[in-house]
């Protein structure tokens, strides 16, 4: 590809800057995750929650976030490159009413029937007294959240159909900022009226999800939105979107289905396990959030236009372009959790009630989790492809491959690893997903530049390579040595670490002449001097 005609310059400065915002979201992600590891640490409580908040939030990727998003977001951006204005609102307006009634009745139907479906994903909690119904409580009241995150999934399609990705991304840190303000605040109010501590994180997680809502509402006006509550059951754009959905929310489940799945197994695991595995998860969220989804968010749009205008070959570039700076991303990525999960969960969470035991078993998680980093998150931009191009029962079937493939290694192996098991599974069967849609999509594209694709990704594992073995070396000194001194002395040695080989691994990608390296570094440049006011 030349650089004329390289389509990762503006996708590049897209996804900068909702990197940018997903960073910020991530860090008080973490702050999130630090508060539930010093209060409750690993086992009764948490592990309560964490299976309370599974339910809505596995909803949440099956209806609202997951399949929702991407089916609206192809018809959106059909409508807003082909069809009037307010042909388009109207479809908008139509689509947020459809969805905040079907949604709402969901609700109520699981708080009518948590007990039950606590029961069956966790059958294992109604041994240890009380844990059963503290989950079940939590569940009834973290299910609105479903609702609430939803409506924003739409609007943030809306906003970032018109170009506008800031805000929307952004929008989870105040998800963030209400569980952890609103969270504590109440952890430490209720039990003043005989209410376990985590039942006020519970209420938290309600009140980040609506300010997640509503911190969008004032962008999506200056879009020139405007509400009407108006709904047609036989509207054309609602029906091809419900069409989209039903196999995407198949096809774009497969990860969630499989957690739920994993959820149930750790259940049966010693206590704690569940802890374990969703410290883990939050902590390899943090790469995919920032490199897997802020890619994915600037290319839906772009991809959805090429296809709707029947742009195959910039489609095909497009699609290479994004998967490139994927793995350009989450291999060293991949290789720098391996080698310094220890240190990275021993400073996050090694406080108050979070072991020394426990700071073990979440690092070897998190390093069998990070194994299928790359995977994950190239999902994330491979899944909405065909959904552009209306081949949609490919991840289906990729779905049901990957629910049996996770199903299997776990029985083979849990009895002897336990948790590390599921973590395993977990990479294995993303990776498995991968390759399935990346083939098929390569035959139903008609072929896209795989040389390309190919030749670059192996330069970019030779980098994360040597960086690796670099980075191994230097933390086999330096965080022994640290380990002497003081909390702040860790935290130093660590970013140094990190920003490290970061650095050499950049000079190593230079190196090796890889276009979207100097694409990425140059929207990078520019945001930052958009930002500090100098351009």
């Amino acid at each position: 590809m030349s650089k004329s005609e390289d389509p990762s310059s503006g996708l590049a400065k897209s996804a900068a800057t909702v990197s940018i915002a997903i960073l910020l979201s991530r860090v008080l992600g973490l702050v999130r995750e630090q508060v539930f590891a010093v209060f409750f640490g690993a086992g009764y409580a948490y592990d309560a929650f964490v299976v309370a908040f599974r339910i809505p939030n596995l909803l949440r990727d099956l209806f609202g976030e997951g399949a929702l998003s991407a089916a609206f977001v192809a018809v959106f951006s059909d409508y807003n490159a082909n069809r009037s204005a307010q042909e388009t609102w109207r479809l908008a307006s139509r689509v947020l009413c459809f969805f905040a009634i079907a949604l709402s009745v969901l609700v109520l139907l699981g708080c009518l029937f948590a007990e039950q479906i606590v029961s069956v994903l966790a059958p294992d909690f109604g041994i240890v007294p009380g844990k059963l119904a503290l989950t079940e409580t939590m569940t009834v009241i973290m299910m609105p959240f479903l609702l609430f995150i939803s409506l924003a999934a739409v609007v943030m399609g809306m906003l970032n159909t018109k170009g506008r990705f800031f805000v929307p991304a952004l929008a989870s840190s105040f998800f963030n900022l209400g569980s952890i303000i609103g969270g504590v605040s109440l952890a430490y109010l209720l039990p003043h009226y005989g209410y376990q501590p985590i039942i006020g994180m519970a209420f938290g997680t309600l009140i980040g999800g609506l300010l997640q809502l509503t911190i969008q509402l004032p962008a999506l006006r200056k879009t020139g939105f405007r509400f009407s509550p108006t709904l047609q059951f036989n509207d054309p754009g609602l029906i091809r979107i419900l069409k989209l959905m039903i196999p995407a929310t198949i096809g774009l489940s497969a990860t969630q289905i499989n957690i739920f799945i994993n959820t149930n197994f750790a259940a049966s695991c010693i206590e704690g396990s569940v802890s374990w595995l969703n410290y883990a998860f939050r902590l390899v969220q943090l790469p995919i959030g920032l490199f897997g989804v802020a890619i994915s968010i600037a290319a839906l749009p772009l991809l959805a236009r090429h296809a709707s205008q029947g742009k195959q070959v910039e489609l095909r570039r497009t699609f290479v372009s994004s998967l490139t700076l994927v793995f350009m991303l989450t291999i060293p990525a991949t290789v720098g959790l391996v080698i310094l999960a220890e240190p990275i969960i021993a400073i996050l969470f090694e406080h108050g009630a979070f072991t020394a035991l426990d700071t073990k078993a979440t690092a070897i998680a998190l390093s069998l989790y990070a194994v299928g980093l790359f995977a994950y998150s190239a999902n994330k931009v491979i899944v909405p492809v065909y959904y552009a191009i209306n081949a949609t029962r490919y991840p289906v079937m990729a779905s049901f491959a990957a629910i049996a493939v996770n199903i299997s290694i776990i029985l083979l192996t849990i009895d002897h690893f336990q948790h590390r098991a599921i973590a395993f599974s977990t990479s294995i069967t993303m990776i498995v997903n991968f390759l399935f849609l990346a083939l098929i999509l390569y035959w139903k594209l008609g072929g896209y530049p795989l040389g390309y694709l190919v030749t670059n990704t192996l330069k970019i594992a030779v980098a994360a390579v040597v960086m690796g073995g670099v980075l191994y070396a230097c933390d086999a000194i330096a965080t022994p040595f640290a380990g002497q001194y003081s909390l702040i002395v860790q935290i130093v040695t660590l970013l140094a670490l990190i920003a490290g080989a970061a650095l050499f691994y950049v000079g190593l990608l230079r190196l090796f002449n890889i276009p979207e390296l100097a694409t990425m570094l140059d929207s990078a440049q520019r945001l930052w001097l958009r930002l500090t006011g100098r351009r």
